[in-house]
Parts: C-alpha cells; structure tokens; sequence
C-alpha cells in the first residue's frame, strides 16, 4: 500500500499543476473579456483609454527628457528583444542546452505570430492625441511591445534562474516584472497605445508563456524528470551550465596598480594623439602628410558616384556606435558562453571605453575642421581628427583578434585577423570618400590603436588563462611521455 510519505511529491505535483493551469485559463479568459470589451467599445472602458491617453500625453509633451527616458524603456520591448533572444539562444546552444533554446525559440515565435494575428481580427485604430511624440505602424490592440516583452523576458527569466542565487532569485523576479511593466506604461506614455492595448499584451503573454511552461514541465515528466516549483526554473539541472562564469579570485591580480597603470597609460596616449594632431593639422605644411591631407579628399570627391554614395553609406555604418556596440555585445556573449572567463570581457569592455573617451578629448583638445570638400554626412558632434569610426573599428576587430587568436587553433581564428585589416580599411575608405576625414586622422586612429590596446594587453593579459591551460597541457604530455620511456627504454 502506498504510505501518505510516498505520496506527498505526487501531490505536490498536481497541486501546483492545478494552480498554474488555473492561472493560465484565467488570464486566457481574462483577455477574452477585455477583447470583447473592447471589440463592442463599453463605455467605462472606452472613456479610460480616451481619458488616459489624452492626460498622459499633454504631460508627457511637456518634458524633452522624460521623453527620452520613455523611448529608451520603450525600446527594450522592441526590436532589442529581438537580439537578446539570438544572443541568449546562441549562448544555450555553445552550452548545449538544446531543450532550454527550443523553449526560447517556441515562446517568442509564438508571440510573433499572435500579435499581428489578433491585430488583424480586431482592428483597433491607434490613440488620436493633441500632440505626437511617437509613431507606431499597424494597429494598436494589443500592444506587441508589451505582449513580447513578457513572454521573451519571462521566458528567460525562467531558462536562466537556476543559476542565480537563491538568496537574489527574489530580487531577479521583481526586477523583471518591473521592466515589463515599464515597457508597458512607455507605451501608453508615448501615445501609440491605449491602457486595454497593454492589459491585453500582458494577459495574452502571459497565458502563451503559461502554456509553453506546461509544454516544458511534460517534455521533463515523460523523461521521468522530477518537476521542480516555479521558482526554481526550467531546468534546475543546467544551473551549473547556465552561469556565465565561474568566479575568478584574481581578475586583476592587483587591482589598484593595474587601474593606475592604465590610467597614466591613458594620459600619455592622450599627449600623443594631442602632439600629433596638432602637428599635422597646423603645422605639417609643405610635408608629404599635408600633401596627401590636401589632395585624397579631393581626389575622392571628383569621382563621387551615385552608387559609391550609397556604398559609403553602409560601409561607415559598420563604424558607428550601433553597430560597435551590437558586434561587442555579441562577441562577449559567444566568449562568456564559449570560454568562461571574465578577463577578456574586462579588456574588451575597457578597449572600447578607452577608445571612446581618448577620441571624444583628443577630437575637443585638437579641434581640426573637415576636409575642405563638401560633405556627404551634416551636423557632426565632434572635430576631424582623430576619426572616431575608424579608431572605434580598429580597437574593436584588433581586440577580437587577439582574443580569438590565443584561444582556439581552428582555421576560422584568421577570419578574426582578416577583420582586423580589411573592416578598417573599409570604413576609413568610406569616411574619407564622404569628404570627412584626412588620411592623418586615419593615422591618428592607427596611433591611438596601437598605443592603447597595446598598453591594455600588456597590463591585463587577457589570454594569461588560456597559455596557463596550455602549459598544463605541455607538461601533461612531457609527463606522459617521461613515464612512457620510464617504462620502455630504449
């Protein structure tokens, strides 16, 4: 006979599946309620959206820098939720967690499809407010900002909880609840939704998210998996796999003399970019660098073509800061989940910062105006030299090499070295075809590359764990060798 101790875990189970089913049937009916609400416009209902709508928008007007605030939350519910599903599924995968990517995948593919889907049976025009501080395509009911940002921040609120602590599992949650909600009030501050458009993304989300979690726990169940509560995850198993990192005691073996060599090593690149840009933006005058500062501009812009135009376009968008920034992520992303190590995040995150800011003083201290031809790019922020898209290419596809390149001995890793030539030569081609920069801005981006990610690899050492591995592995192979001769001498 089955004793009431062999039983507790089965009832367990099924009290917590009951619960969480009933949660899902209640936010499906939930949002089939406010659907038909809407649908046969009832009047409280309808005065609320209006009403709302036209309050919050005659406020939100009103303040520039809130509004800036509003579009930057509004954002993560949009297409940057996009790449931290790739990123995210990406790092599953190097990890081998097929079953947690296929979760990822299902969930948020699924939320892409109903959100146009119901858009179009409902047809809901979007808010009419007195003053437009935002513009969304297609219809408004519901809100698919709010509607993928809780299914894809949920979804992976679930995959990555094992490997939080349980002491900060608390604190994760909330924290991811607040951020969809924002996404949610953003819209409605922005005037492109109404509050029923939000309500019914997050109850659509959150019954698509319910079922996908209940498909999950029964792929689990027929594997005669046990099925863990809600607040430990997916796969309370893969916790292990789903750490970015282990910790590492010494990042930075001394981190106060490390922090002031690195910041005595960005005064001295400092003072060369300073002595070099003024030197060859006001007083280089009849040398063979003035002469090709004078005439490649020039030279470029006499041969401008329609289609070159266009091409120059995209190819110095691969030096600007979305696309910087977009790669840099996506590199960290594929070495945490990759190799595990902190430092050579660290060196890439400070080769970066780095190069920004030497650019940004170095650009206002040397203050050099643009080539004299005209220009294909209008209202720059910042002076001619040093060129800050080249110098942000070169530091990012240099840093990337010289990672890759100590830390894997595939062919691919030459594809690393092959960037760090070509991606610059492309864009300062593009930069100075534009009419926007000298060939000694292009220099001076040279110069600031070599100075400071030279100065940072020698003071971080970001591959010293990948040669400590091989080294161990040399003295393996000696080991076994010795003992292999040990036994059979010659």
């Amino acid at each position: 006979m089955e004793t009431k101790a062999e039983r507790r875990p089965l009832e367990h189970f099924t009290a917590r599946s009951l619960a969480g089913l009933a949660a899902v049937v209640a936010a499906g009916i939930a949002f089939g309620i406010l659907l038909a609400l809407v649908r046969f416009q009832f009047g409280p209902l309808y005065d609320l959206d209006h009403g709302v709508a036209t309050s919050v928008n005659a406020y939100v007007s009103e303040h520039e820098g809130l509004l800036d605030i509003i579009r930057f939350v509004t954002d993560l519910g949009g297409g940057l939720k996009v790449w931290v599903v790739i990123l995210a599924v990406l790092a599953l995968l190097i990890r081998r967690q097929v079953r947690l990517a296929i979760f990822v995948i299902v969930s948020g593919l699924g939320a892409l499809a109903l959100e146009p889907t119901i858009k179009l049976l409902v047809g809901r025009l979007r808010p009419v407010v007195d003053v437009p501080v935002a513009h969304a395509p297609g219809n408004s009911f519901p809100s698919g900002h709010s509607l993928g940002a809780f299914v894809v921040y949920g979804s992976l609120l679930l995959v990555f909880l094992p490997a939080v602590p349980k002491r900060w599992r608390t604190a994760v949650i909330a924290a991811v609840a607040t951020l969809v909600a924002l996404v949610g009030v953003s819209r409605i501050a922005l005037g492109v939704h109404f509050v029923s458009d939000v309500l019914a993304g997050w109850l659509l989300g959150a019954a698509w998210l319910g079922v996908t979690y209940y498909a999950f726990r029964l792929w689990r169940r027929e594997d005669g998996r046990r099925e863990p509560a809600l607040t430990e995850g997916l796969e309370p198993e893969a916790a292990k796999e789903l750490k970015p990192a282990p910790r590492e005691n010494a990042v930075l073996p001394h981190p106060w003399v490390e922090s002031a060599e690195i910041v005595v090593g960005w005064v001295l690149v400092l003072g060369a970019l300073f002595g070099f840009g003024m030197w060859a933006s006001y007083h280089a005058g009849g040398t063979v660098l003035a002469a090709l500062d004078d005439q490649v501009p020039r030279w470029f812009a006499d041969h401008r073509t329609e289609l070159l135009d266009g091409w120059s376009h995209y190819a110095s968008k691969a030096g600007d800061t979305h696309t910087i920034l977009a790669v840099s992520l996506v590199f960290c992303t594929l070495v945490l989940a990759r190799w595990r190590q902190w430092r050579p995040i660290l060196f890439l995150a400070l080769v970066m910062v780095g190069e920004l800011t030497l650019f940004l003083a170095s650009a206002a201290a040397v203050d050099r105006p643009r080539p004299d031809v005209s220009h294909l790019d209008q209202n720059l922020p910042t002076s001619s030299f040093p060129s800050g898209h080249i110098a942000a290419t070169l530091c990012l596809w240099t840093a990337i090499a010289l990672i890759v390149m100590a830390r894997t001995d595939r062919w691919w890793r030459w594809l690393t070295v092959a960037a760090a030539v070509v991606m610059p030569l492309v864009v300062a081609t593009s930069r100075m075809y534009r009419g926007m920069h000298h060939p000694s801005d292009f220099l001076g981006a040279i110069i600031l590359t070599g100075l400071w990610v030279g100065l940072l690899y020698y003071v971080l050492r970001p591959n010293a764990e990948a040669a400590a591995a091989d080294a161990g592995d040399d003295l393996q192979h000696q080991d076994r060798g010795v003992r292999r001769f040990a036994r059979h001498p010659a």
